[in-house]
C-alpha cells in the first residue's frame, strides 16, 4: 500500500524566495548538484538527479504552492505516480516548507523519506548559508574599498 511522507523544514530565506529557487532550474541545480528540468507551467516535465526522478508540474500558486507528480526511475510499472505538495510559509525572515508526498511506493518509502533531508533540506540550507556568507564578505570588501 503506498505511503505518505510529511515533513516540515525552516530555511534561512523568505518563503517566496524558496518557492522561486525550487522552480528555477539554475538555483535547483545549485542546491542539489544535479541538472534539473523544471517549470511552473502546469503540464510541464520535471526531471532531476540524472533522470532518477521524473514527473510533471501539475499546479502552482506563486510564492505559495507547488504540486507535482513524481516517479522514481526504478519504480515498478504497477506503482502509481506519487503526488508532491509543497507549501511555503513565512517564518519571520525565514521560510517554512511543508511537504506532503502522497502515494510513495512502499519499496521506496524509506529512501524517499531520507532523501528529502539528504538531497534537499541539508544541501539547501548549506547553499543558503554559503551564499549569505559570500554576500556578507562582498559587502565588507566594498565598504573597505
Amino acid at each position: 500500500m503506498p505511503k505518505t511522507i510529511h515533513q516540515s523544514v525552516t530555511l534561512p530565506a523568505p518563503a517566496g524566495k524558496l518557492y522561486h529557487m525550487y522552480l528555477d532550474p539554475a538555483a535547483h541545480e545549485a542546491i542539489t548538484g544535479y541538472p534539473v528540468t523544471i517549470s511552473r507551467e502546469p503540464g510541464s516535465a520535471f526531471r532531476a538527479f540524472d533522470d532518477m526522478l521524473s514527473g510533471k508540474t501539475l499546479y502552482t500558486i506563486p510564492k505559495r504552492v507547488i504540486v507535482q507528480s513524481w516517479r522514481g526511475h526504478h519504480w515498478k510499472p504497477e506503482d502509481i505516480d506519487s503526488t508532491l505538495v509543497l507549501t511555503f510559509w513565512p517564518e519571520g525572515e525565514s521560510g517554512r516548507i511543508e511537504l506532503v508526498h502522497v502515494n510513495v511506493a512502499d519499496h521506496d518509502y524509506e529512501e524517499v523519506n531520507k532523501g528529502w533531508k539528504k538531497y534537499y533540506w541539508e544541501p539547501w540550507r548549506e547553499y543558503l548559508d554559503k551564499t549569505r556568507s559570500e554576500s556578507t564578505e562582498k559587502s565588507r570588501a566594498s565598504r573597505a574599498a
